[in-house]
């Protein structure tokens, strides 16, 4: 929400395959060291891989894109 009380429009989510992988993995409580020897990834790529599926889902914050997605079906 803003800090006018108004809610953000939703953007369209057009997340990859891999975002939407990372973002399931995270809302189960995995870490991104976790996630990313998991997935055979680096680190870095987790933490881009999360902030790319904010930036879609048009959220500031991890935690806020996974509420996003699951309120969307996505995860």
């Amino acid at each position: 929400m803003r800090a006018s009380g108004g809610v953000r429009p939703s953007p369209p989510a057009d997340l990859s395959p891999d975002e939407v992988e990372v973002l399931a993995w995270f809302a189960r409580g995995f870490t991104t060291e976790r996630i990313a020897r998991t997935l055979g990834v680096s680190e870095r790529t987790v933490r881009r891989r999360l902030r790319a599926a904010a930036d879609a889902l048009g959220s500031h914050t991890t935690v806020e894109a996974v509420v996003c997605a699951v309120r969307r079906g996505l995860i």
